[in-house]
């Protein structure tokens, strides 16, 4: 009999749901927000809290890290914040975790932006870079999706660091709510992926250069693959296919087509504005309400929260069921991959691990391999193949199985 994995770790502190997580600084933090709107940053090195603040009055809707020391919030307070957050101001910021009710009160970091935006779909944002900067300074800049703000089928794409709204694009059908979203560069082209409440997913891209305002977006692709809404979806590393989960127990494998592939496979008659196309698979998974749905950076597995508690990885390729995690006694609604092609940089040797010498005999340092304690914890904290998954019980495991 196969041995049962067991969590490398649990990390306690939420006092509410865990909703989103998000690994940052090349996989050294974890960050992780919950129902009542606290985001805590976990030392992955110490497995510690380093950073606690409640960005958001509402539950936190989605989290992700931009550059080295930013970190993305969106919140059910109808927010999108942009803090800056860098190793170095650490300290100055507040530790005290959630439950902790006798915590004076957290200061916020540095508030670099805020967006208004719609949050009454319960639909996170997407973001990409822009594929040409627009902006006449020099700093960085991000395209962000989100539900639009008085129509909640179609959706906005704001700009940053400008904070202006460049586009709304509209939902293709009578499709209802918008689920969930991912925003990227398919083809040299911007290009949309939604999830929407009747369970259709849709491919859009902007049929103009970039991403100039109130360009024309084409239909790629539309198909039915689910019979109740859409919970979550992600697209794969090299953007040729996306996959959904909802609240039925189906997952689907899907195409991101061209503009061109979807004229070629529309029927005659018809326009690419209403191109319907097929998912390249579909499964029955017999686990309904599969939700976070998350792929790892090398396109091998994903992995999905379960209403059942249960945290399960699958094959990209068959969408086979690989493995079951089983900690959580209640229903898990996020996970995160680690980001391990991108940490393969931090498996070089860290400083002060080499043999060299400055004079005959006479070592300035250990000999190769030689990591002291903290430094192979660093070593091992950035290079795991991390698997995280947040919980209605406001816990955390940590797994690395894989």
């Amino acid at each position: 009999m196969a041995e049962t994995p067991h969590p490398r770790s649990i990390l306690r502190g939420h006092g509410a749901q865990v909703h989103a997580l998000a690994f940052v600084r090349n996989n050294s933090r974890l960050a992780s927000g919950d129902a009542v709107g606290f985001v805590v940053l976990w030392d992955l090195t110490t497995l510690r809290p380093t950073v606690v603040w409640r960005p958001h009055e509402n539950a936190i809707l989605g989290i992700q890290g931009w550059g080295e020391d930013c970190i993305i919030t969106h919140g059910r307070d109808h927010k999108l914040a942009v803090w800056k957050i860098s190793s170095e101001n650490e300290a100055g910021l507040s530790r005290a975790l959630p439950l902790d009710s006798n915590a004076p009160p957290r200061p916020q970091p540095w508030l670099l932006h805020l967006i208004e935006v719609n949050t009454m779909n319960f639909c996170t944002f997407a973001s990409c870079p822009p594929l040409e900067s627009t902006a006449q300074s020099s700093e960085p800049e991000l395209l962000v999706a989100v539900p639009n703000t008085l129509a909640s089928e179609s959706i906005d794409i704001f700009h940053l660091p400008s904070q202006t709204r460049r586009d709304t694009v509209k939902s293709p059908g009578t499709n209802g709510m918008v689920m969930a979203l991912a925003l990227l560069h398919a083809y040299d082209r911007l290009t949309l992926v939604a999830g929407y409440e009747n369970g259709v997913a849709a491919v859009m891209q902007l049929s103009s250069d970039s991403s100039s305002d109130n360009g024309i977006w084409t239909v790629t692709y539309k198909a039915k693959a689910h019979s109740e809404p859409i919970l979550s979806l992600d697209v794969a590393p090299d953007h040729s296919y996306f996959l959904t989960s909802a609240a039925d127990a189906i997952v689907a494998k899907h195409p991101v087509l061209t503009a061109s592939a979807a004229q070629t496979s529309a029927p005659a008659s018809s326009a690419t504005a209403t191109a319907h196309d097929y998912p390249i698979k579909v499964t029955n998974t017999k686990h309904a309400g599969q939700q976070g749905l998350r792929l790892r950076d090398d396109g091998r597995i994903f992995a999905t929260g379960g209403w059942d508690a249960m945290v399960r990885v699958y094959s990209s390729k068959t969408l086979k069921e690989v493995a079951v995690l089983k900690w959580h006694q209640v229903g898990c609604y996020a996970v995160a991959f680690a980001n391990i092609l991108s940490s393969s940089a931090s498996s070089a040797p860290l400083p002060g691990a080499s043999a060299e010498k400055e004079g005959p005999g006479q070592d300035v340092g250990p000999r190769t391999g030689e990591l002291s304690v903290k430094d192979r914890r660093i070593q091992h904290a950035k290079t795991a193949h991390w698997l995280a998954a947040g919980s209605k019980d406001g816990k955390i495991s940590l797994w690395d199985v894989f």
